[in-house]
């Protein structure tokens, strides 16, 4: 093997120059490509890293979690008050194992079909229609994923600075609007300048640092501020009809596939082990998260849970105040990340070579400029996590990587391991069509920035659970 380059495919392929761009992207308007759509090719490692930087297992394992445990996080609670408590457990534990399996399909898919990224698996499988649909998809998670990111951060910070002396309702650090501009302006920006998303691993592991810290908080105040909240009907039912509508919360939750070929090319050693090993590390650490996150919201709130839980609690609780300051640092780590799969998508619909430092500027700016400007005119987080999760994440988990698997594994569908992949399938087209019925049918209430009426001990015992 060539030192510098991975490689995929027989080895007797001639070694390509490194201006060589990456396969099975269609033409544009950019001149210096080649035609290797059926080729087996040596890709250069810095082609695959994202410049030259390389990072460990550990800080892979970091960036993956980081992807993972983003603002979906905090719609779990209300995830299980859709499904149920012990349903919406059981989906919780079913999600994660699809998601960590199907992962491991999509880099085995890239192995055979001697592709790089998610963009040119699909479009060596399914052609230009298929790699169309796939960077719609690619870009559309991702976008609506910063969005609701920016929402959160608005959301969740102005209640900690209303906690500081003499910021009050009308103060400039109480509008939602100024605090989604200075965070961008100040944090998100710089870091979505980086090239390498390798460099974004001590980030992700300050990120995940966060994460445990609101973990501890939510255990704390499922005990002592669950047995003040009134009870409500049928809060411990097994299951609920509208469950399918939950498992497109917890997609969204669990989505990472868009980040899975950025992430696999930056290891040191990108085998199909150690991949595997990050895959299985990663996601399982993010479901225990996720699931004591979601059992500890829920249990506190039953039936008044919200799709963002840290509108559940009251402005005056400081120890909150804590957890929503963690929360809001930890998603504006996590924007950067996104923000990589998004300028990809574009960046090879423009054009399918290296972005010069300009242009990886504008485009940069251009994309976080528009994600600011609708989550600034949009404050409604729980529609934003089912329908991208119905939307987008479902079919980037169950169906493509399992469709791209099929058209390059031979046997027929209902031999072996094809057989789990057509299942994924059907099982991805039933969620996305059921799932799209039951947010028209239980369409969710949002009742951004209103305290809930539980925090006045006044009418705490005459409080009506939201629809």
């Amino acid at each position: 093997m060539t030192p510098g380059y991975f490689h995929y495919g027989p080895a007797s392929v001639e070694e390509l120059p490194k201006t060589e761009t990456l396969p099975g992207i269609p033409p544009t308007k950019c001149t210096d490509r080649l035609n290797n759509e059926n080729k087996s090719i040596l890709i250069p490692a810095e082609k695959v890293a994202g410049e030259t930087g390389r990072s460990s297992m550990m800080m892979a394992t970091f960036n993956f979690m980081n992807s993972i445990l983003g603002s979906g996080i905090i719609g779990l609670p209300y995830a299980l008050n859709q499904a149920g408590l012990p349903f919406g457990l059981l989906l919780l534990i079913a999600v994660a194992c699809i998601t960590d399996y199907s992962i491991i399909l999509l880099i085995r898919g890239g192995n055979l079909s001697g592709t790089n990224s998610y963009q040119s698996l699909v479009y060596i499988t399914f052609g230009f229609p298929g790699y169309l649909l796939l960077s719609a998809l690619q870009f559309l998670y991702p976008f609506i994923a910063m969005i609701s990111y920016n929402i959160t951060t608005g959301d969740t910070l102005t209640k900690v600075f209303q906690r500081i002396p003499g910021v009050v309702p009308g103060h400039i650090l109480a509008e939602r609007h100024f605090v989604i501009l200075a965070s961008t302006i100040l944090f998100t920006i710089p870091l979505s300048l980086f090239r390498n998303i390798g460099k974004l691993g001590k980030v992700s592991f300050l990120s995940m640092m966060l994460t445990l810290i609101i973990l501890i908080i939510v255990i704390i105040r499922a005990d002592t501020l669950g047995p003040q909240i009134p009870p409500t009907v049928n809060a411990w039912a097994f299951a609920k009809w509208n469950s399918i509508q939950a498992v497109g919360v917890m997609s969204f939750a669990f989505i990472c596939h868009h980040n899975s070929f950025l992430i696999y090319g930056t290891l040191k050693q990108p085998s199909l082990t150690n991949w595997s090993l990050v895959t299985h590390v990663s996601v399982g650490s993010a479901l225990i998260v996720s699931a004591v996150f979601a059992v500890a919201g829920y249990t506190t709130f039953t039936g008044y849970t919200q799709g963002d839980i840290f509108e559940n609690y009251c402005r005056n609780d400081n120890l909150v105040t804590i957890g929503r300051f963690c929360f809001g640092l930890s998603i504006i780590t996590t924007f950067p990340l996104e923000c990589f799969v998004t300028r990809e998508v574009v960046s090879k619909l423009i054009c399918s070579r290296d972005l010069t430092k300009v242009e990886h500027l504008v485009i940069t700016l251009i994309i976080v400029a528009i994600c600011t400007a609708i989550s600034m005119t949009y404050d409604c987080l729980g529609i934003v996590l089912a329908l991208n999760g119905v939307v987008s994440a479902t079919p980037l988990i169950f169906i493509i990587p399992s469709a791209c698997f099929l058209k390059l594994s031979s046997g027929r569908w209902f031999q072996g391991e094809n057989l789990i992949a057509s299942i994924l399938i059907l099982l991805g087209v039933f969620i996305m069509v059921t799932g799209l019925t039951m947010i028209g049918v239980y369409p969710q209430d949002c009742s951004h920035g209103a305290e809930m009426l539980y925090c006045a001990d006044a009418n705490i015992s005459v409080t009506q659970p939201p629809n």
